[in-house]
C-alpha cells in the first residue's frame, strides 16, 4: 500500500463525486444520489449526512491545503449552522427538507455527536471561533440533556424529553443504550479535545473509556456488545465485526489525543483484543474481505462498504502497534485490494454500499443517502495517507 494511491482515490474520485452533490440553490448537499450518481434535488437532507460532509471537507483541507476544500467546508458549515441547529431548544435536528425546513425534529445523541465532530474539524481548518462556540454548545447539550449518572442515553423529542430509540436499534431489539452512540460521542469529544484541549472534555473522554472497558467490552469473547438496556445488560448475542475493528483504532486514537500514558496502557488489552478477534472471527479468507456480523450462530457474509473502510485503518493501526504481527498488515492490504476490485464504482468513483456474499450480482444501490456519505471511505483515505506518509 502506498500513500499516493489513497491520495489519488481521494482527489480523483471521492472529492469530485461529493463536489457534484453540492446544492447551490438551497444550501448544503443533496441528500440522495441514485445508482448512477444523479442527485435528487428534492431529497431530505439528513443532518448526519451534512455533518459528516462538513467533517470530510474540513479534514481533507487540513491534509491537502487546497483552498477549494475549505470553500466546500464553508458551504457545509453555513447550512449546518443556519438550518440544522435548533435555536429554541438547542441541539441539532435529525433531518431537514431540501429547502432547510424541519423534516424530523428528533434529537438523538448520536446526531449531536457528529455535529460536534464536524464543527471541531471545521474550527481546526478555518480557525473560526464561532464554530468552536457551536461545538461547545452541543457538548453542553449532550452532557446536560442526553445522559444520566451511568452514561449516555439515545433518543429524545425536540424538547429533549425521552423518546423511543428506533433510529439506532436493529436486529429486533429496542435499546436504551448502544455501543454505536457511545463510540461516536467518544470520537466527537476526542476531536473537540484535539481542537482545544479543554480539561472538562478530557474528563468526559476518560469517563467514556471507562464505560467501554467496564460495560461494553467482553474480555472473554474480545468483542463489544452492541445493544443494552438501561443497566447495561446486553440484549442480544451480536458481534458487529465492523464496529469492533473501528472501535479498536478509535479508542487508541482517543488515548493518543489525551496524551495519557496511563490510560493508553490500561486500554491496550481492549484495543489489541478487538483487533485480534476481528482478524480471527470476521475475515473471509476466500474473498479477502470482512463479513458483516454474527448473530447467534448465524454469520452475515454481506460485504458492507463502511466495514471495509474501517478494516483497512483498523488492521493497519493494529500492525503499527504490533509490528511483528505482519498478518494485520497483510489483511489491510488484502481488504484494500477487495475494495479496489469490487467496492469502488468505476463510473462515479463512489463506493457500492453492499456486495452480496460470494460476489454475486450487485443490485442497483443508491450511491448517497442519509447514512451513505464520505465519512468512512474519506476518512480511510485521510488516515492512510497520513500513516503511510509518516512510515516512508
Amino acid at each position: 500500500m502506498e500513500a499516493k494511491v489513497f491520495q489519488e482515490h481521494l482527489e480523483k474520485d471521492l472529492i469530485p463525486f461529493w463536489n457534484r452533490m453540492r446544492d447551490d440553490k438551497n444550501g448544503g448537499f443533496y441528500g440522495y444520489a441514485d445508482p448512477d450518481g444523479r442527485p435528487d434535488e428534492k431529497s431530505v437532507k439528513g443532518v448526519i449526512l451534512n455533518s459528516r460532509i462538513l467533517w470530510f471537507y474540513s479534514s481533507a483541507y487540513q491534509l491537502l491545503h487546497k483552498p477549494i476544500l475549505l470553500k466546500m467546508a464553508d458551504h457545509a458549515y453555513r447550512f449546518l449552522t443556519d438550518f440544522c441547529i435548533d435555536s429554541q431548544y438547542g441541539g441539532v435536528y435529525w433531518s431537514v427538507n431540501y429547502d432547510g425546513t424541519i423534516c424530523d425534529d428528533t434529537k438523538h445523541t448520536y446526531n449531536q455527536a457528529f455535529a460536534i465532530y464536524a464543527l471541531s474539524a471545521y474550527y481546526q481548518a478555518s480557525r473560526k471561533k464561532e464554530a468552536l462556540h457551536f461545538a461547545y454548545g452541543l457538548y453542553r447539550t449532550i452532557e446536560e440533556k442526553c445522559r444520566d449518572k451511568n452514561g449516555y442515553l439515545e433518543a429524545f423529542k425536540r424538547d429533549f424529553t425521552p423518546a423511543s430509540n428506533e433510529k439506532l436499534s436493529e436486529n429486533g431489539v429496542l435499546a436504551e443504550r448502544t455501543m454505536n452512540t457511545l463510540l461516536h460521542v467518544l470520537e466527537a469529544y476526542s476531536e473537540l479535545y484535539k481542537a482545544d484541549t479543554f480539561y472538562e472534555v478530557g474528563d468526559s473522554i476518560r469517563s467514556i473509556l471507562r464505560i467501554f472497558e467496564s460495560k461494553i467490552y467482553d474480555p472473554e469473547k474480545q468483542i463489544c456488545d452492541v445493544f443494552f438496556d438501561i443497566d447495561y445488560r446486553s440484549l442480544i448475542d451480536l458481534e458487529s465485526f465492523g464496529h469492533d475493528i473501528e472501535t479498536s483504532w478509535l479508542i487508541d486514537r482517543s488515548c493518543k489525543v489525551l496524551e495519557d500514558k496511563a490510560y493508553q496502557k490500561e486500554m491496550q488489552p481492549m484495543i489489541n483484543g478487538l483487533a485480534e478477534s476481528a482478524y480471527c472471527n470476521a475475515f473471509d479468507r476466500v474473498q479477502n474481505a470482512l463479513n458483516n456480523e454474527r448473530e447467534g450462530e448465524c454469520v452475515d457474509r454481506q460485504k458492507i462498504w463502511c466495514v471495509h473502510a474501517e478494516s483497512v485503518v483498523g488492521f493497519y493501526n493494529a500492525y503499527q502497534k504490533n509490528p511483528l504481527k505482519t498478518e494485520y498488515l497483510h489483511t489491510a492490504e488484502k481488504i484494500w485490494g477487495f475494495i479496489q476490485n469490487n467496492v469502488i464504482d468505476q463510473s462515479s468513483g463512489e463506493w457500492i454500499e453492499s456486495i452480496p456474499a460470494g460476489n454475486g450480482p450487485i443490485p442497483k444501490q443508491a450511491l448517497a443517502h442519509s447514512w451513505k456519505c464520505p465519512y468512512h471511505n474519506g476518512r480511510m483515505c485521510i488516515e492512510m495517507i497520513k500513516r503511510l506518509s509518516s512510515a516512508s
